[in-house]
């Protein structure tokens, strides 16, 4: 009897999975056919960290109407295109960010700059400006009409507005914190800490938990507040004021602070001593943070003049947007497919960014996308070879930017060589070196 041995092969392994897929190839594993696989696949992963450098063309356009600085951006609870956007000028304009155009104009919408701007729903939009004000409008393609559905006279300048996730109340920081309800005209309730003297320049309800209710101060403090208590529960006072702050959509303790001192800082409220993590690029103080709606990305924009996007728990190294004709950005908001990011500055213009700046926007094919998920997985296998890597991380800033980031490390520097050196001549123990995490924050408050 003759023993045959006969080769089989099943078809669905040679055969797309389905209609359109790509073929699949066969290969033998064995690394002695293979002797030079590590370095042809080093020089793949070489191509694919140059390729994405060539082809990064973040920007995709800018939005005219403002014929001043945009302060305030606010993006449409469940829509993808539509971004409010309030100006200086004291006009707020409601944009299309897939057709480019305007869809709706508050012209005259406050005297004044326009100092906030929230959804209260789908269909209704809330601004405040320095004109003591708090005005409703209804924001539909159907109705474009000029005048408010209601007026909510203050006693002081309105600097931030956010309305409540569910009811029908909203908080806005001036002199205090006061929460309004939409069917009275005098604030319901104010919520200041009993020692406070600061101006409140921002408030944000928690995303998860509505009641609670959180705000920044021109005396460097952030506060929490819960609005059943009616009451502030804890203070943090940190080392400089902050200018922005947003909560984490899929964490909901974690708060990120845009900072004066050039930095980002993300905190868990359960635990405000020190930051869980600090983010450093900027050369200028940071003006506006948006967490993307993902939680593992944010966006920054600073008075340096450069839009950055940030990796979550990653504090260097970011994504950084510039052109030549962008002045000091002053504010920035992701698109809730979290495919772009929209950013406003002090030269009336609104600009819309791809979140990831080498992505090609329109119809990708099979076989196109099969081809980007293999070279973003050669750059992730091989992110730690030194060429690769530097490819990877090497972006092209601005003259002044590079120059005031070479002035700042030359800085921190000296600083920290004149630190070393007093403690090496002072007695042992004296001169305790301190965490840069626990240099933060100065004092808590409950």
């Amino acid at each position: 009897m003759v023993k045959i041995s006969v080769l089989q092969h099943a078809p669905s392994s040679h055969l797309p999975m389905r209609r359109g897929d790509p073929t699949p190839t066969s290969r033998n594993l064995d690394p002695s056919m293979h002797p030079f696989s590590k370095a042809r696949e080093r020089k793949r992963a070489l191509n694919a960290a140059k390729l994405e450098r060539i082809f990064a063309q973040p920007f995709v356009a800018a939005l005219e109407g403002h014929i001043d600085a945009v302060e305030v951006l606010a993006k449409k609870p469940e829509s993808l295109t539509a971004v409010a956007s309030g100006s200086w000028d004291g006009e707020i304009i409601l944009h299309d960010l897939a057709r480019r155009t305007q869809l709706l104009r508050f012209n005259g919408a406050h005297k004044g700059k326009v100092s906030g701007l929230c959804w209260a729903d789908e269909e209704r939009l809330l601004s405040c400006g320095v004109d003591r004000t708090v005005k409703l409008w209804r924001a539909t393609d159907a109705e474009s009409s000029s005048e408010p559905l209601s007026v909510f006279p203050g006693k002081t300048v309105f600097n931030s507005i956010d309305h409540h996730r569910t009811d029908p109340l909203f908080a806005t920081a001036s002199n205090s914190v006061l929460i309004w309800d939409e069917t009275k005209s005098a604030p319901i309730s104010d919520l200041t800490f009993p020692t406070s003297t600061e101006t409140i320049t921002s408030v944000r309800f928690n995303l998860s938990e509505p009641s609670v209710l959180a705000s920044i101060g021109t005396d460097r403090t952030f506060t929490l507040y819960d609005i059943r208590t009616g009451k502030a529960e804890r203070r943090t006072i940190m080392q400089m004021r902050n200018n922005s702050l947003s909560w984490s959509p899929t964490f909901p303790t974690s708060v990120l602070l845009a900072s004066e001192d050039h930095n980002l800082y993300t905190f868990d409220i359960r635990s405000m001593a020190s930051p869980t993590q600090i983010y450093k690029a900027h050369v200028a103080a940071v003006m506006s943070c948006d967490w993307s709606p993902t939680g593992l990305e944010f966006v920054s924009g600073s008075w340096d003049r450069t839009v950055r996007i940030w990796k979550e728990g990653v504090g260097r190294s970011p994504e950084v947007y510039h052109t030549k004709r962008m002045q000091r950005v002053l504010s920035t908001v992701f698109t809730s497919d979290a495919r772009f990011v929209v950013s406003g500055s002090d030269d009336g213009n609104v600009r819309i960014w791809k979140a990831k700046a080498h992505e090609k926007l329109g119809i990708i094919t099979a076989r196109e996308r099969a081809a980007i998920e293999y070279r973003d997985t050669l750059k992730e296998r091989w992110k730690h070879d030194a060429e690769v890597g530097k490819v990877q991380r090497s972006r092209h800033v601005p003259k002044p930017v590079y120059k005031a980031a070479e002035l700042k490390r030359t800085m921190l520097e000296a600083q920290r060589v004149k630190e070393e050196r007093r403690r090496k001549h002072t007695r042992a123990g004296a001169s305790v070196p301190k965490a840069e995490k626990k240099k933060v924050v100065i004092a808590e408050q409950s």
